[in-house]
């Protein structure tokens, strides 16, 4: 059977597809059109960008940490130039197979890719991230030559360092790398760059000084992702240089009298309140820190029971014991309840009136009749308990509170505390207990609930020489711009303490004259070749309480539970010009252990003064 075509519908039907195939040809071609039009007219100067950005980045440039310095120029911390090993991972195909081939060619370890991976999300793509810091030359050759990874770069850059070690630890504190919480708190344009930052101390204190501002370079790429070309856009400006008011000497000197015991030494000159020493130990070293403490060396630090990073001068809190007794003294004569000849009989113990309980003096024998002068260079626990028992506590608390004790001094460093000046409503608050006439009795002395920092004891020693004048301490002296300016620090805030009668101070520091100069006087022994005049006060703190017939022997304790010993001075006694606390920890006697202590910084000082003074001459 044959088929007879139709021509015309054949026609019909493929003019119909040419048409359609040319519509959608068409209607291809006039979107291809206009994204050109979109992308090469419309949004030419954006896209331009964009792809330019695929090959320049602008990245900051992190600046150089300014130095400190001691007051005499001595360095106490600074920067050496250093390399590390960086990780762009924008530029990195596969990040774990390259840190895996890194680990085999045993450039890093498990715990560096532990740490790269937990700051990693901290980072932009395009930053690069330390993978390793302070790489030897060795190193740096080694990963030289066999690195053939886009997106891994050995970069320089200076690594923190505190060339006197343990020296000054506290004051100085350290740099460790920047957490969460420190992005979060610090300018974040200006932090950027950075890694590191102040963890406590001076370097925290003063981190934005120290920091500086950052820079902006633009770095442009090839194909295969290496550098080709670097451009400053901005200069980085590096931090400012800090003099503290410590003399490094005689800081490194009260470290040294203190190795192998747990305490604090302060010194502070007199006439500004410039902190000169400020020693804690334990100490420890904090280059450990800089690029991340091995977790043996953190728990060694967190695990001791001397707790080296406790700065004692500010955050260790003692009874004051004998040294509060020259305040309590003056509290007295100020407020009247006691004349500086008024006598008071010693026996060697002190009773309340209807209370069984006795109040032993720390000479069971007794000294007899005394009066303010032989009862602060004796120490005499009666005079003073019976005057704080006539003074009751609100009035004695009211005497002592002017020397700034149960509040913090306002040093300019971290972590200080404030200590405990009690009262009936303190006791109250904290203990929901009342209050007893006994727990007066104690205060009197320095016991009790009574709590002080080495700091409040210098500051308040210096407000006594000072006969009134109280400065608030400071550590930053002056401050060197990178521009080369030396720029004093804002001077300390002073403030007078009310004085009624000046002789009263006057014959309280005759008192502490006495401690060192009296046949009797607790500190007579330092009388001996002395170049210089000082008054002082030596004291012994318990660490419990005894009871009335209970003797105190050091022997038969556990080490920690034996008395603080403790020691207070100034010196000369006329134009006071250096104040000086001392806190020994479970030391015993203050005269026999603190006082030489206090002696032997005092001379550093003192020797140092009539050298200045010769060249002058």
């Amino acid at each position: 059977m044959v088929r007879i075509s139709s021509y015309s519908l054949e026609n019909k039907i493929f003019s119909g597809r040419i048409n359609l195939a040319i519509i959608f040809v068409l209607l291809l071609a006039t979107i291809l059109i206009l994204r050109l039009f979109n992308l090469q007219i419309s949004n030419y100067d954006y896209y331009a960008e964009e792809s330019l950005g695929n090959r320049m980045r602008t990245l900051p440039i992190t600046p150089t940490r300014g130095n400190i310095f001691d007051r005499n120029g001595k360095i106490m911390a600074s920067n050496q130039l250093s390399y590390k090993l960086t990780l762009t991972p924008e530029k990195t195909t596969d990040i774990d197979k390259t840190l895996l081939e890194f680990k085999r060619l045993k450039f890093i370890n498990d715990k560096d890719i532990a740490i790269f991976n937990k700051y990693r999300s901290r980072y932009k793509k395009f930053q690069s991230i330390p993978l390793k810091h302070k790489l030897s030359e060795k190193e740096v050759a080694k990963i030289l030559l066999n690195n053939s990874f886009v997106g891994i770069d050995i970069e320089p850059y200076f690594h923190r360092i505190y060339p006197n070690k343990s020296s000054s630890v506290h004051i100085t504190g350290y740099v460790s790398r920047m957490s969460k919480k420190d992005k979060s708190f610090y300018d974040k344009e200006n932090y950027l760059g950075t890694s590191f930052v102040g963890k406590n101390g001076i370097e925290k204190q003063y981190e934005i000084l120290l920091h500086g501002k950052s820079g902006k370079k633009q770095i442009e790429r090839n194909a295969a992702g290496r550098i080709v070309n670097t451009k400053i856009i901005q200069k980085a400006q590096k931090g400012a240089d800090l003099y503290l008011s410590i003399d490094l000497d005689m800081q490194k000197k009260a470290e040294s009298l203190l190795k192998g015991k747990r305490g604090s030494i302060v010194a502070i000159d007199a006439s500004n309140g410039g902190i000169l020493v400020m020693a804690s130990t334990p100490i420890y070293d904090p280059n450990l820190f800089v690029n991340g403490i091995s977790h043996k060396d953190y728990k060694a630090l967190q695990t001791s029971k001397d707790i080296p990073q406790l700065n004692r001068a500010i955050q260790g809190l003692y009874p004051p014991g004998s040294t509060i007794k020259p305040m309590v003294a003056l509290a007295g004569l100020e407020q009247g309840f006691v004349k500086p000849r008024t006598q008071t009989y010693c026996p060697g113990f002190f009773k309340l009136h209807n209370v069984k309980r006795k109040f032993n003096d720390w000479k069971r024998s007794g000294h007899g009749v005394v009066d303010v002068k032989s009862a602060i260079a004796e120490s005499c626990d009666v005079y003073f308990y019976d005057l704080a028992n006539k003074m009751g506590i609100d009035a004695l608390r009211d005497g002592l509170s002017h020397f700034g004790f149960g509040k913090k001094t306002m040093v300019d460093i971290p972590g200080e505390r404030g200590g405990i000046l009690p009262s009936k409503a303190w006791k109250k608050i904290n203990k929901n207990e009342p209050w007893y006439r006994g727990e007066t009795i104690i205060t009197g002395i320095g016991q009790g609930f009574m709590t002080v920092s080495p700091l409040q004891l210098a500051v308040s020693t210096a407000a006594l020489a000072n006969k009134g004048k109280f400065f608030l301490p400071k550590i930053l002296k002056s401050i060197q711009t990178p521009d080369g300016r030396a720029k004093e620090v804002v001077k300390n805030s002073i403030r007078q303490i009310p004085i009624k009668d000046i002789h009263n101070w006057e014959h309280v520091i005759k008192g502490m004259k006495a401690t060192v100069y009296s046949p009797k006087g607790t500190a007579r022994k330092l009388n001996r070749k002395l170049k210089y005049t000082l008054a002082a006060k030596t004291g012994t703190a318990q660490v419990f309480g005894l009871d009335a017939e209970e003797q105190y022997i050091a022997a038969n304790l556990d080490e920690r539970l034996r008395d603080h010993a403790l020691f207070t001075g100034f010196a000369p006694i006329k134009n006071p010009k250096i104040a000086i606390a001392v806190i020994v920890e479970n030391a015993g006697s203050g005269s026999l252990i603190a006082a030489p202590m206090a002696k032997k910084v005092l001379d550093i000082y003192f020797k140092k003064l009539a050298k200045k003074a010769a060249k002058k001459s």
